[in-house]
């Protein structure tokens, strides 16, 4: 826990413009008080901020919120169980990987997961028991214009990006033909 919040307390929040900056703001000032109320709301259902937390104007300007780590969550927990879109991090210990698939499983959401392992059977394995539209192994938020986007369950539906997406703009007819007569 210690390296992570280290890690993620060097995410400082910058322009947006530059391109060394890794953590910009967010789209306006309502998802940015949002994403604070959920950490709020994290801490009072027992959470601890062990990172981050707080809004960090940039030039004081803009809605920039710090990363933020949050311990002690529990998956029953709000910032466990919704979409936050923010950079919100919920630390949620498990017991094995069948534990873990079964929390990563057990929301209404289900836009992306991650997965750290050196095991690259295993990382197939987990990738393909979980209820996620993108499964990233050994990385996280990386996308391709060739790859689909989106989300399974309550996270949208349809795809964005590479050829699936062209199917949400058409639709597809059958005609059979008997060549008699």
């Amino acid at each position: 826990m210690t390296k992570l919040a280290e890690r993620a307390k060097k995410l400082v929040p910058a322009d947006p413009l530059d391109p060394k900056t890794r953590l910009g703001a967010l789209v306006n000032e309502s998802q940015m008080r949002k994403v604070l109320g959920y950490v709020e709301t994290g801490v009072k259902e027992g959470a601890k901020v062990v990172a981050g937390g707080q809004r960090q104007p940039v030039n004081g300007k803009g809605y920039f919120v710090q990363a933020t780590v949050l311990d002690g969550v529990d998956n029953g927990m709000r910032v466990a169980q919704e979409e936050i879109f923010g950079p919100v991090l919920s630390v949620i210990p498990f017991d094995g990987v069948d534990d873990a698939v079964e929390k990563g499983n057990d929301i209404f959401f289900g836009l992306a997961a991650g997965v750290w392992t050196r095991d690259v059977k295993k990382a197939h394995a987990v990738a393909r028991r979980l209820q996620a539209g993108t499964v990233w192994v050994n990385m996280y938020n990386f996308y391709d214009p060739g790859m689909p986007f989106g989300g399974f369950k309550g996270s949208g539906f349809g795809r964005d990006l590479g050829a699936e997406s062209a199917r949400e703009f058409t639709q597809l007819k059958s005609v059979w033909m008997n060549g008699e007569g």
